[in-house]
């Protein structure tokens, strides 16, 4: 029986995804200045005729002229016979104004301001008049993906809400006209179904696993960052590994080899190489900081323990998965097996032993992080029995993390 302990230290890293945009401030500048106020001794009945008949002759070709004319206009006492003019600059034009540049509001408290809560607020009041909101739905699931990796769980609920609802949109034909902080509608899914796998990874690891794999196999950011793929090993191993090695030992445990034992832990084993490819890719894809480095060796010793009892405790072309592994498909979540492979000659069986529980993390150019702790777990060590009557040593447990905190 070999043990491998890992300790993993605690860890942060939160890039901003938007910084390598123009700020959304910026963008709305023009829009979003501050309309000037009239002096009194301007509000003549020639001066504000002419600037509504100015704000007439340009509120459809310069919007943003035209709200300053009726601002102007608005901040005169509204004399005899103006009334109507007024209504009309007030309720119709800059109102519909105003609450147009709320949207971009919340962009901005999101991405420049990183004001998470006051986003929230903000955002809350536009979806209530405006529940499709894709702009202001995207943009508060990610400001609850940011607020999540520092540790600040109260927006969770609504995160996980805005994030589906957005992907609900999306897949039914939604767009936007400016994607940025993203660079297109694949990159802003990856973000919304990684949102929804981080904040659900803990709770229910199998439906966490089905978004990660998502947010992995679309376009963006996330197909080509360690973390991602961190996560996934760490889905598995605590949704459909845990789940089906519990059976396996409810089952199997001190019993001898059968072939619905066997079928049981092919089953196990379609999800161990799901891991061991989820941690190869981890492995490769890490960078050089110091951060990368310590996440790249907790990986790699969670990566070289599951690679190992898949192998007869051998490690003989682990460098060379790690190295090849980016140019294969990721895998799909197995397809249960109901009868038995081909040519099943050797099954590995469980024992008990000590394994690396990977505590992964979610974050690199704005995502939001998982913060794993050191985890103790029991790992499989293998044992080799043929197709003839042997009783196999299923092991008390099967590698099982500690919970993560992630937020």
């Amino acid at each position: 029986m070999k043990k491998i302990i890992s300790v993993l230290a605690t860890y942060a890293s939160v890039a901003i995804l938007a910084a390598s945009f123009a700020s959304v401030s910026e963008l709305q500048a023009q829009t979003t200045a501050a309309a000037p106020s009239a002096a009194q001794g301007q509000c003549t009945p020639e001066a504000k005729l002419a600037w509504y008949n100015e704000f007439r002759t340009i509120f459809k070709t310069d919007q943003a002229k035209a709200y300053d004319l009726a601002q102007r206009y608005l901040a005169c006492p509204t004399a005899p016979g103006e009334e109507s003019i007024a209504k009309y600059l007030k309720d119709t034009f800059v109102a519909t104004i105003d609450k147009a540049r709320r949207a971009p509001k919340v962009s901005e408290l999101v991405y420049d301001k990183k004001d998470y809560t006051k986003s929230f607020e903000l955002g809350k009041q536009i979806l209530a008049e405006e529940p499709d909101n894709l702009r202001v739905l995207i943009d508060l699931a990610y400001a609850g993906y940011l607020a999540a990796s520092s540790k600040v769980d109260t927006f969770n609920g609504d995160t996980l809400n805005y994030a589906k609802k957005a992907i609900q949109l999306l897949q039914a034909g939604g767009t936007l006209e400016n994607w940025l902080p993203y660079s297109g509608k694949d990159e802003a899914l990856g973000y919304l179904n990684n949102t929804i796998g981080v904040l659900t990874i803990h709770k229910d690891p199998s439906e966490a696993l089905r978004h990660l794999l998502r947010a992995a196999q679309l376009e963006g950011k996330l197909k080509k960052d360690a973390i991602t793929y961190g996560y996934i090993g760490d889905a598995y191993q605590s949704g459909p590994y845990d789940r089906l090695s519990a059976e396996y030992n409810a089952k199997f445990k001190d019993k001898d080899e059968t072939p619905e034992s066997k079928l049981a832990l092919e089953n196990l084993n379609q999800v161990i190489d799901r891991m061991i490819d989820a941690y190869a890719r981890a492995v490769a894809l890490s960078g050089t900081d110091a951060a990368s480095q310590a996440r790249k060796k907790a990986w790699m010793d969670t990566l070289t323990t599951w690679y190992k009892f898949r192998h007869k405790d051998s490690d003989a072309g682990l460098n060379e998965l790690i190295t090849s592994v980016m140019s294969k498909p990721l895998p799909s979540e197995p397809t249960p097996l109901t009868t038995l492979p081909a040519a099943t000659t050797t099954t590995t069986t469980p024992v008990s032993g000590t394994a690396t529980g990977s505590g992964n993390g979610a974050a690199a150019a704005g995502k939001p992080v998982a913060t794993p702790t050191a985890a103790t777990t029991t790992t499989p060590t293998k044992t080799t029995t043929s197709t003839t009557a042997v009783k196999p040593k299923p092991k008390n447990n099967h590698p099982k993390p500690k919970s993560r905190r992630g937020h």
